[in-house]
């Protein structure tokens, strides 16, 4: 499983620059079949060079638009208060978390490891 998630998010990157070359090509007047064709078969460095020349960092862009986003439940401590002891309490709780920073290389082999280990 872990395996698949690992897959998954260099396959989100993967994607993400084809998608931004692709576009950029697009607003440049390419076709479809044209902006298809220029980026299929181009290098990663090559098409990172593209979207340079357009002025696009692709490094800088959020990590949410290079690596995709994560949506996993993540428990967490809740003041609550219980009526028939008149105190209050921690609860546990939760939640559907939204990850926008998922993390890279072996930080994100961790996390996987760790998300995965808890179900």
């Amino acid at each position: 499983m872990e395996d698949y998630f690992r897959w998954r998010n260099e396959d989100a990157h993967r994607n993400a620059l084809n998608a931004h070359c692709y576009w950029r090509l697009r607003q440049d007047g390419f076709t479809m079949n044209e902006a298809t064709l220029k980026i299929e078969g181009m290098s990663i460095a090559n098409k990172n060079e593209l979207l340079f020349q357009y002025g696009v960092n692709f490094n800088n862009l959020p990590a949410w638009q290079k690596r995709g986003i994560g949506l996993y439940w993540k428990d967490l401590k809740k003041e609550g208060f219980n009526p028939k002891t008149d105190e209050h309490v921690l609860i546990n709780r939760r939640a559907l978390y939204t990850n926008m920073e998922l993390p890279m290389r072996d930080e994100y082999n961790k996390f996987i490891h760790d998300l995965v280990g808890k179900y």
